[in-house]
């Protein structure tokens, strides 16, 4: 009997217990739910993606959407990754979910800070809140979580040091992600107590100091991602212990000093990024002692010394970018057997010798480029052999012999450079047979014959065949339908064609055929076509002299007849006295330092611009002197972007000039009106960059002697009706004597001037380059770059983000491409704007990059700071 009645009572001791622990689950289910349901309400959108979340279905919430739970119905997953629900953390009560392991929130747009009571999630394993607009510091409370085994924060606003106390209770802890924010200060040594660490990225943020020595703690580390910072001195040789590193990224950022011996012995690199920084010393004889490097990048350095031999053992190459750094030695001596290479590039080193026929022994090579280095003989036929070649740069180095006609073999060719080189002969019918390619500059060499007409089934190609010797028609296709400018068959021998600045060519008005079959042109017809040739010619001349001579006498007894050139007929002073009503101030569209600027429709119509000297501006010699400059150097040149000189008057009592129209006015004017401003997209304001930069290198570099315009500001670029820029005013500008000091008195816009001819007063083309980048970043920024120019030296450039100093009238740029291009265009301005003039880089490097295709820039658009950009610079 008492058996019986002990049984009885752990039946219901039993009872009792079962009864307590489903009272109590469905307690700690209930309280979830309600904390769930207070969070969903405080999301601004996404409602719909959690219109699961909804007690009158049913009391738990392990059915709900992104929801998991354990065999008791306790929460132990939160994953509502990419639902865009937009809301805080501080609405969500960590303290309600006691078993919670796994919390994922990345791309949902959370805002405002990580609240402190995210400490209470005592089981956490894996926080995921990246992708998101997180910002304030990290707080210490993240510490609590002692079973944190993978921790993302990546991409968000996140700012401030971090707290080495984070560190002390993450002995879990294997992955580690903190990217793309704005943490600061030094990398801290505790991180080196994260023994079983294998994924450590702290890249793109404001870290600055050394890499610390305890980062060789992490014997487990597989990656380490410090690139896009601020670090300084050398690479610490404690990361030889780090003995598993397969990815090592430090580009971009103020390193320093010779490689340690110690990396190149990790067995197991893979991918070693050094570029963007300031490293030197010379490469070691083999640094690849195991052949696992794929991937390796020392770009924009100071490396010095041979690299070919360096790299014989590195069988498994994919990529070797190692341009912009001072190699030498002969490119003859080949890396040695690479299979799987497909990116090489070693341009802009000291590299000389001939290419090897060696170089098309790469099946997989996609893309070779060797330009601005010192590489002469021939273009090997083996190239051609290269089937996947998609980019090959041979430019700017010293090519002789003909273009292989092999070059046409590669099929997916895309972009061929071999400009700036002694090339010559024919161009090969060949290349057309490349149909995908984009990008074709065979300028500057000394090719002849004609052009061949395979080139014109080209629809979207980017063309430049400029200073050659080619002659005979251009292809119509090419002219007829206007892709190409006349710019890209300019300054050869003998072109013709539908184009502007180009003669017709002489169609075939009669022929007889000779005994022995050849085909040749009647004397008579040659006469009625050469007579007139000649006697057009000796107008021209005598035409052109008498032009001279008014220029220079500027003055004209009979004053009634402008002179014209490169204008059909001739306009009459009296047609601009009555289309002006004698320079009403009605038709006045502006006023200048020494004149005012009229619009005249002509009685064909056509409309011009004309700056008119004041009357006593015109007695004034300093005025006339500016006058008749502008006169000559708008006569010896035209450029697509530079505003067009019709004819002027250079009467005593009358002074005009005659332009090219331009409906839109100033970039000064355009930038000051708001709803001008906005019409101006990003994609208008780089190409209107674009063109401004084309028009000063074509001065700089392809005008003889060069000329320096020594006033460009956003006065003096002009838009047209289709907002295409092109420069103006002219009258300061001067032709640079290589055999003169160059000396002048200071003349210019306030704002625009380099700061050199304050105290040097030598006029040089820097000058230019100078202004150029203040206007650049006046085109992008909205208004004058003003205290802006000064504070870029200083401390506080660390604190202004790229995002903020945008034109705030447009939104940023969403599109990745034009991204990329608004923060290439300003690492190039920046680099215009450095002090020192010998350090700025020419108008025609800023002009070549400005058209060629930029790598993308890893870090986020909104995380860019202008100090960054300011020392990465070209």
């Amino acid at each position: 009997m008492a058996s019986s009645s002990g049984l009885l009572l752990k039946v219901v001791m039993w009872i009792i217990f079962l009864s307590y622990t489903t009272t109590s689950s469905t307690s700690q289910s209930f309280s979830e739910a309600q904390a769930l349901l207070k969070w969903k309400v405080s999301f601004d959108y996404g409602h719909f993606k959690l219109s699961s979340w909804n007690t009158s279905t049913t009391s738990s919430p392990c059915k709900w959407f992104g929801i998991t739970c354990n065999q008791a119905g306790s929460v132990t997953e939160i994953n509502l990754s990419e639902s865009f629900l937009y809301g805080k953390l501080d609405n969500f009560n960590f303290s309600s979910f006691p078993n919670l392991v796994r919390l994922s929130l990345t791309k949902i747009t959370l805002y405002g800070a990580i609240p402190t009571h995210i400490g209470a999630l005592s089981k956490l394993t894996h926080l995921n809140l990246s992708w998101n607009g997180i910002s304030d510091k990290l707080p210490l409370a993240l510490a609590n979580l002692t079973q944190i085994v993978e921790l993302d924060i990546s991409h968000n606003n996140m700012t401030g040091e971090l707290d080495p106390l984070l560190f002390t209770n993450w002995t879990k802890l294997t992955s580690l992600q903190l990217q793309y924010n704005n943490f600061s200060g030094n990398i801290p040594s505790a991180l080196g107590s994260l023994n079983k660490l294998n994924l450590l990225c702290l890249d793109s943020n404001q870290f600055s100091g050394s890499i610390p020595l305890e980062i060789g703690n992490l014997r487990n580390l597989v990656q380490l991602d410090l690139r896009y910072n601020h670090l300084t001195g050398p690479i610490p040789p404690t990361i030889g212990n780090c003995i598993n590193l397969a990815t090592l990224s430090l580009s971009v950022n103020q390193l320093s000093g010779s490689i340690p011996p110690e990396m190149w012995s990790l067995p197991y690199l893979v991918q070693l990024y050094l570029g963007d920084n300031n490293f030197s010393g010379e490469l070691p004889q083999v640094i690849c002692k195991v052949g696992s490097l794929v991937q390796f990048t020392a770009a924009n350095n100071r490396f010095t010394g041979p690299i070919l031999k360096s790299l014989r053992a590195c069988t498994g190459l994919d990529t070797v970018q190692l341009q912009w750094n001072l190699f030498e030695g002969n490119i003859t001596e080949a890396f040695g057997v690479h299979p799987n290479l497909s990116y090489i590039d070693l341009s802009y080193n000291r590299l000389y010798g001939e290419l090897s026929p060696y170089w098309g022994k790469h099946p997989s090579l996609k893309s070779l480029q060797i330009q601005g280095n010192h590489i002469n003989g021939t273009i090997p036929h083996e190239l051609g052999q290269l089937i996947q070649l998609e980019l090959l740069d041979l430019s700017s180095n010293q090519l002789v012999g003909e273009i292989p006609t092999e070059l046409g073999n590669p099929s997916y060719l895309v972009h061929l450079d071999l400009s700036r080189n002694k090339l010559s002969g024919p161009i090969p019918k060949e290349l057309g047979n490349c149909s995908k390619l984009k990008y074709l500059n065979l300028s500057n060499n000394y090719l002849t014959r004609s052009i061949p007409s395979e080139l014109g089934m080209f629809n979207n190609l980017q063309l430049d065949l400029s200073y050659n010797e080619l002659e005979g028609p251009i292809p119509n296709r090419m002219m007829t339908y206007g892709y190409y400018p006349p710019e890209a068959f300019s300054n050869n021998k003998g072109l013709c064609g539908g184009g502007e600045g180009f003669p017709s060519c002489f169609p075939s008005l009669g022929t007889k055929k000779g005994h022995d079959g050849t085909i040749f042109v009647g004397v008579s017809i040659y006469i009625t076509m050469f007579l007139p040739s000649v006697i057009i010619g000796f107008l021209l001349l005598f035409r052109r002299k008498m032009t001279k001579i008014h220029i220079e006498e500027g003055t004209r007894k009979n004053g009634d007849i402008l002179s014209i050139w490169n204008y059909d007929g001739t306009i009459a002073y009296e047609d601009i006295i009555k289309a002006t009503e004698n320079f009403d101030i009605k038709y006045c569209i502006g006023t200048g330092g020494y004149g005012s600027v009229y619009r005249a429709e002509l009685p064909t119509g056509k409309i011009v611009a004309l700056k008119k000297l004041h009357g006593l501006e015109g007695e004034n010699p300093a005025y006339q002197k500016s006058f008749k400059n502008e006169i000559r150097v708008l006569s010896e040149i035209r450029h697509r972007n530079i505003v067009k000189l019709h004819g002027f008057c250079s009467h005593q009592r009358c002074m005009f000039l005659v332009y090219e129209y331009m409906e839109r006015g100033s970039l000064f004017c355009i930038l000051r009106n708001d709803i001008e401003a906005v019409e101006l997209d990003w994609i208008k304001r780089t190409d209107i960059i674009k063109a401004v930069a084309h028009a000063l290198s074509y001065m700089h570099h392809d005008c003889t002697p060069p000329i320096i315009h020594r006033d460009i500001s956003s006065n003096n670029v002009l838009l047209d009706s289709e907002l295409k820029s092109y420069v103006s005013d002219f009258g300061t500008a001067r032709l640079l004597d290589p055999d003169s000091s160059n000396r002048t008195i200071l003349v210019g816009t306030y704002g625009y001037i380099a700061p050199e001819l304050a105290y040097s007063m030598i006029v040089t083309e820097k000058n230019d380059v100078y202004s150029f980048g203040v206007v650049t970043l006046e085109t992008l920024m909205g208004r004058h770059p003003g205290e802006l120019l000064s504070s870029l030296s200083s401390s506080v450039a660390k604190t202004i983000m790229l995002k903020d100093v945008l034109d705030p009238r447009l939104s940023p740029p969403l599109d990745q491409l034009v991204a990329q291009e608004v923060i290439s265009i300003v690492m190039l301005a920046l680099a215009c704007l450095r002090s020192d003039p010998r350090s700025r880089p020419t108008m025609e490097y800023v002009s070549q990059e400005l058209v060629a295709s930029r790598q993308r820039f890893p870090q986020s658009f909104h995380a860019i700071s202008l100090c960054q950009l300011r020392e990465l610079e070209m």
